[in-house]
């Protein structure tokens, strides 16, 4: 079978099922709560729905600590509950993602407890052990080694401690994960958003890593040779005869070494998720300008990209890079624009498209999110004052991504009829999606502009990507073009008013879209851009 690639065709919208509805009033959202909501998801256009983690899990770390590979986590629902949603989603031309954790388990799965109940163990060695570990360190734990008592020897987790590494250097647990993604195949899941992929495999010999005191500075322990092998043995085995999309969580990488991923002479993934965009303290147009430059020029050629500001472990990008109190929905908007126009595949995510905001509880014993919690301690070990470490986890930590979704005034803003396992952001009230249907000039209509536009015009699809304009200026402006149409993107990344005019495009363009109700139909109109102005123009050729 040959592999299309209609991946570049779409528009994902990610939902993190915990907070998305709750269709039985425990507090929690839930699968059923998904399929309830297609119809909204049908009507704001998108193609795929990338689904957090659903498998088995005791969910120490949100479902990404899986027990049973082939089973629902039960807060979620049951089996007949995710082939319902597959079922309803096909009907409606929806494709289903499924995110997959392969790099580890939970120390609950029955494969960790066989393991750890005797060093003779057959699945002994699914997992990595050593008497004597090296300096690795964990994201959220000070070692990614813990001591087990029963065996006297420690184990690798790259996450919690109840999250212990699968080796992948074993060919039987490969066989495993194989059948593993082949299964969801069947079960008609078409596309894969695979976790930590760039953790499967670990150098030879376990070497220490580099400058460990600079803390994940310097790992020389992901994206290794090993996991580029285990992702062309991947394909070769299973996804070479299935026509699925797949993106991997690939973070440290830079545009030289995510080619090696998605260069499709090699045969691993359609494309990849890198974060040096969304880690910075500050975007700017230079910035952006010097990012995008950068990977279209690496990864076009063969590759393709993928383009996001926000997801389930990030806080939301219009509070952080935009503006969320004068120019929230300018700023909304900009960033939508940004997403739906620039090259590669968007990635949209829950609340984005109502202009959701960070959170700031009270106290923050409100906050779930631990490994934030455990970050917020190391900055204060470290000297930050208190003051400044924890307006550093208000800004920063994931709950602002993972509270619930709001659907209208009412309360827990329509998202539980119960107690929401997170509390619900108290601006509610004003931001929820009622709202924001019954607005001509919201942020959410304007999403679904954008979406069909992206999806009406080759151009924002799979068209040539220019960069224009000064390299120190508060514009970013960019083309996209192909053989019928070109489209001018001129984007005010900035709360200032600009004067700018590109001398060396021609003039007589049409305004498509922009994200002020009253805009320049024409560039040589206006060349005054108003704080956080987006527009697109379009000439047919």
């Amino acid at each position: 079978m040959t592999k299309s690639d209609w991946f570049k065709d779409v528009v994902v919208y990610q939902i993190y099922t915990r907070s998305f509805f709750d269709s039985n009033g425990d507090g929690v959202g839930d699968i059923a709560g998904v399929t309830a909501k297609l119809d909204y998801i049908e009507k704001l256009g998108v193609d795929v729905i990338w689904i957090s983690p659903f498998c088995s899990s005791p969910n120490y770390d949100n479902g990404y600590d899986v027990s049973d590979y082939r089973d629902v986590m039960k807060e979620f629902g049951f089996m007949d509950d995710i082939e319902l949603l597959i079922e309803e989603c096909h009907k409606r031309n929806i494709k289903v993602m499924m995110d997959l954790v392969l790099n580890h388990s939970s120390d609950e799965h029955p494969w960790f407890i066989e393991a750890r109940s005797s060093k003779d163990s057959p699945k002994r060695d699914y997992y990595i052990w050593s008497k004597e570990p090296n300096n690795w360190e964990s994201y959220f734990e000070d070692s990614a080694w813990t001591f087990d008592e029963s065996s006297e020897e420690y184990y690798l987790h790259h996450f919690y401690y109840k999250q212990p590494d699968l080796n992948w250097s074993n060919p039987k647990l490969r066989e495993e994960m194989y059948e593993i993604v082949q299964w969801w195949i069947d079960k008609g899941i078409d596309a894969f958003r695979l976790d930590a992929i760039h953790h499967i495999g670990k150098p030879e010999g376990l070497p220490d890593a580099l400058e460990p005191e600079k803390r994940w500075s310097k790992r020389n322990y992901r994206n290794t040779e090993e996991t580029h092998q285990y992702l062309q043995e991947l394909y070769e085995k299973v996804l070479i005869n299935h026509d699925v999309m797949t993106v991997g969580e690939t973070g440290g990488t830079t545009p030289e070494s995510s080619r090696l991923y998605v260069d499709q002479d090699r045969n691993e993934l359609d494309m990849v998720f890198h974060f040096g965009h969304v880690l910075t303290k500050k975007l700017d147009a230079p910035i952006l300008r010097d990012y995008f430059k950068k990977w279209y020029d690496s990864l076009s050629p063969k590759g393709w990209d993928t383009v996001f500001f926000s997801n389930h472990d990030l806080p939301r990008h219009v509070s952080v890079f935009g503006d969320d109190q004068d120019y929230r929905k300018e700023s909304a908007k900009l960033f939508a624009t940004l997403e739906l126009t620039m090259w590669g595949t968007p990635y949209l995510y829950q609340g984005e498209e109502i202009g959701m905001t960070n959170v700031r509880f009270d106290d923050i014993d409100d906050y779930q999110d631990q490994a934030s919690k455990k970050r917020y301690e190391w900055a204060l070990k470290s000297g930050k004052s208190e003051e400044k470490a924890l307006e550093y986890f208000l800004q920063r930590n994931r709950d602002n991504a993972r509270t619930p979704m709001q659907w209208n005034s009412q309360e827990h803003g329509g998202f539980t009829t119960g107690e929401p396992w997170i509390k619900v952001n108290p601006n509610y009230k004003s931001i929820n999606v009622e709202e924001e249907n019954q607005e001509a000039d919201s942020i959410l209509n304007y999403y679904k502009e954008l979406i069909a536009l992206h999806k009406d015009n080759n151009a924002l699809k799979r068209g040539d990507f220019k960069l224009y304009g000064e390299e120190d200026s508060h514009i970013l402006a960019y083309t996209r073009t192909d053989e019928e149409r070109e489209f001018l993107i001129l984007l005010n990344i900035s709360g200032d008013s600009v004067e700018y005019r590109i001398d060396e495009i021609n003039q007589d363009w049409n305004l498509v879209i922009g994200n002020y109700v009253k805009q320049p139909e024409s560039l040589s109109q206006n060349n005054l851009f108003k704080p956080w102005e987006a527009r697109v123009y379009m000439i047919n050729k």
